[in-house]
């Protein structure tokens, strides 16, 4: 069991979004499960036998997804970060995860439950770290121009080719 497990705050879409972040990350070739639904009982808050949360593991990292009502909403100050090996697999998840929802800029995406996700690869980082600040200039410069990340285009403005 992990030590922290983010809990994301739902209306009443709990167990239906943690269903579709399962099948998305399976579909992705990915772990994941659903783990315990705990339901209302006599004392609410919800009625009786609802689902009040569903906790559920995507990649080995717990969540839970609790049905709290409207009184909050999702944000995108916070995120949930796929690193990807490949396109093949930046594509995957982009594809699953913006369905219903809307795209961003710069790998960002907004999913049809509001959750915002970044569908970054995995070599990104290394190449915005990079020790000549004109490679990472123009990676970075690349990326801010993108919705879905495209890791031919970062690779060649690493390389300082022009993109096509």
């Amino acid at each position: 069991m992990s030590k922290i497990a983010p809990c994301l705050w739902f209306d009443n879409q709990a167990e239906e979004a943690a269903n579709f972040y399962v099948a998305t990350f399976r579909d992705c070739g990915q772990e994941a499960a659903i783990g315990s639904i705990l339901r209302c009982g006599d004392a609410g808050p919800g009625p009786k036998g609802s689902v009040l949360t569903v906790g559920f593991t995507l990649a080995g990292q717990e969540f839970v997804a609790l049905n709290g009502g409207p009184h909050f909403v999702f944000s995108p100050a916070i995120s949930l970060t796929v690193t990807c090996a490949d396109q093949a697999e930046v594509d995957r998840f982009w594809e699953r995860l913006s369905e219903g929802g809307e795209p961003g800029q710069c790998g960002w995406l907004k999913d049809k439950f509001g959750v915002s996700w970044q569908i970054v690869p995995g070599m990104l980082p290394a190449m915005l770290r990079d020790a000549d600040p004109a490679r990472a200039g123009r990676v970075m410069q690349a990326l801010m121009q993108m919705t879905r990340l495209d890791i031919d285009a970062l690779r060649k403005a690493y390389d300082g080719a022009a993109a096509g």
